[in-house]
């Protein structure tokens, strides 16, 4: 079967149709970017994805990691791919040239990593995660730490980790027990561990800066007494060449359901009394940091949620057409008639429609996300970049979500296409499954995004970014209003969004209650239903693109295409809506069944 990553076609249509990427060269910091270039970007990056990265799919998950003599080694087949990874400069896409990154735009880099992430986000571990750490230093620590850090992990010479997690400090950060003590020198001496670190470990670069939360000895206990620090493996002379070890070890690998490629690591600083650390930021603000690449991390996971989503169903698409499988339901009493391909039959083309609906609708609303950041990174006006600013707050927590719950069950239907060869080692259905669980769990669960944005983020500015959201919406309704096919569905958005809005008072109003508790045991199912709202705009966005070239300049060859996105726009919106709207019935009916269940009877 052909390998599969990303829909190129769809690629294009989010960025050329829908986001206008062309329109980025009217910016003076992309004056030399065009079409062209754009295309052979993502060219380049497709075809490195499909040669390099995408076979070390399965062989990376049969092989694992391994802890051998105190060192820690990636699965073999990744060594050589992540090389050329390096050589060919995909790490840091949106960054200074001259601090080692690209200087691409956040859209243009969106669709290079859907094809650089989506094959294999194990593999892609390495090489992305010092980018975040790189992305603090630059935008918190002193001129000396760039110097010293920087450009290295930018360009991934030196690879870059997030320390958070302790074993009685996960969610409740707070609670962590990592301390800082000062040194005359202005280190600190770290002394903790740490769980759950991604590439926590290896053997791939020379060095492995890490970003650590800790407390200083004497400051508050909770979330108010944390600093961060820059760690590195091994020691950073002056003159930036490398000294000693740094007192840092990996004391273990975890054994996990899926992402078997990526080193998992417990970690120990300080064990010997030599681990030396740099303070980045002020002392006790050290959240404040952290929660800047917690955020980009978190988009990166939507990214990574939607490469297994599209992975998944143009595999099961392409299965779909090739296996041959019952006759026909029009013939099923003809004993004579041919057996037909599985795409004929009605359950396996909803199933397919659902997947192509979801799939799509989670590509704009990804790509909206990063086009805010580039307004807020460099737009023009700052009226419009504090509002994007707000939009990226306000949805960072429902697209990390929204994108993980969806991209695992685009997996689960695909498999379900694949029928009992889905769940064999043979098909990649099964392990695409298994890798993009952790999407629902690392970076915060969906109960702490859920929590995030009922609790802060609908209230933000009293309401005004909720507002702004729902203009952004109301544009896309007033586009599909003015087109005949669109018209119901453009009223059932503004019925959607008047629901939402119903929904969102009543839920928050509770959550500021003596009942907070029953509003937040209902914050899950609430995030949803505001993901499921995005979606049906995202959908009927590119509907309205579509029926505009449908009725002017579309070519023959693309037509098809964009009846599709109609075709996707109204499955969803007849199918997945209704349900939605039963769904907001349940929040705001704000049931306290579950708080008021003994607990001694959970299980029995």
């Amino acid at each position: 079967m052909a390998q599969q990553i990303a829909d190129r076609r769809d690629v294009d249509f989010v960025l050329f149709e829908q986001f206008n990427a062309g329109a980025l060269a009217e910016n003076k910091r992309y004056a030399d970017l065009n079409r062209k270039t754009i295309d052979l970007m993502i060219s380049e990056a497709r075809s490195f994805a499909i040669k390099e990265i995408l076979p070390t799919l399965a062989e990376g998950d049969r092989q694992g990691v391994r802890l051998e003599n105190g060192v820690v080694r990636p699965p073999d087949c990744f060594r050589e791919p992540f090389k050329r990874f390096v050589e060919n400069e995909w790490m840091s896409l949106t960054e200074d040239p001259e601090l080692g990154g690209q200087g691409l735009p956040h859209l243009v880099a969106t669709a290079a990593s859907e094809y650089l992430v989506g094959p294999n986000f194990a593999f892609a571990g390495y090489a992305g995660m010092g980018h975040g750490t790189g992305k603090m230093i630059e935008l918190y620590g002193t001129d000396r730490l760039k110097k010293m850090f920087l450009k290295n992990l930018y360009t991934a010479r030196w690879a870059g980790t997030m320390m958070l997690t302790e074993p009685d400090a996960g969610s409740d950060v707070g609670a962590l027990t990592t301390t800082a003590v000062a040194n005359e020198d202005g280190t600190y001496a770290i002394s903790g561990n740490k769980i759950f670190i991604t590439v926590g470990d290896h053997d791939f670069t020379e060095n492995i800066i890490h970003a650590v939360l800790a407390r200083i000895e004497g400051e508050p206990a909770g979330t108010a007494g944390i600093s961060l620090f820059i760690v590195p493996k091994i020691r950073v002379n002056e003159d930036g060449s490398l000294g000693e070890p740094n007192d840092v070890v990996c004391t273990g690998i975890e054994e996990k359901m899926g992402i078997h490629g990526s080193a998992t690591c417990s970690m120990a600083m300080g064990a010997k009394g030599g681990c030396r650390g740099y303070l980045l930021g002020e002392v006790n603000k050290g959240m404040r940091v952290m929660f800047h690449m917690m955020n980009e991390a978190r988009i990166a996971v939507a990214v990574q949620a939607l490469g297994a989503a599209s992975t998944a169903y143009l595999y099961a698409a392409g299965y779909a057409r090739e296996r041959v499988q019952g006759r026909d339901l029009s013939d099923m009493l003809n004993k004579e008639a041919a057996p037909v391909t599985i795409v004929h039959h009605p359950d396996v083309r909803r199933m397919l429609t659902w997947m192509k609906a979801y799939v799509e609708g989670m590509r704009s609303f990804t790509y909206f996300i990063v086009d805010c950041i580039e307004k807020v990174d460099h737009g023009a006006d700052p009226d419009e970049a504090r509002r994007c600013k707000g939009l990226v707050d306000l949805l960072t927590p429902v697209i990390k979500t929204y994108n993980a719950k969806y991209g695992f069950e685009v997996c689960v239907q695909a498999i379900q296409t694949y029928g009992g060869y889905g769940y064999i080692r043979e098909y990649p259905m099964e392990q695409l499954l298994r890798d993009v669980k952790i999407a629902s769990l690392y970076e915060g669960t969906d109960g702490i995004q859920a929590m995030d944005l009922l609790g802060r983020k609908i209230a933000m500015k009293n309401g005004a970014v909720f507002q702004d959201f729902m203009a952004e919406i109301g544009k896309v309704i007033s586009r599909a209003k003015t087109m005949d096919d669109l018209k119901p569905l453009a009223n059932t958005m503004q019925h959607a969004c008047d629901r939402l809005t119903e929904v969102a008072m009543k839920i928050g109003m509770a959550a500021m209650s003596p009942d907070f508790k029953t509003a937040f045991a209902h914050s899950v199912p609430f995030l949803e239903i505001f993901g499921d709202v995005v979606m049906a705009w995202m959908l009927l966005w590119r509907a309205a693109v579509a029926a505009e070239m449908l009725a002017g300049k579309a070519k023959k060859k693309d037509a098809a295409f964009y009846r599709g996105q109609i075709q996707s726009a109204t499955f969803f919106f007849d199918t997945v809506l209704p349900v939605t709207q039963g769904k907001m019935v349940a929040v705001e009916n704000l049931c306290p069944a579950a708080l008021e269940i003994d607990e001694a009877i959970f299980g029995g």
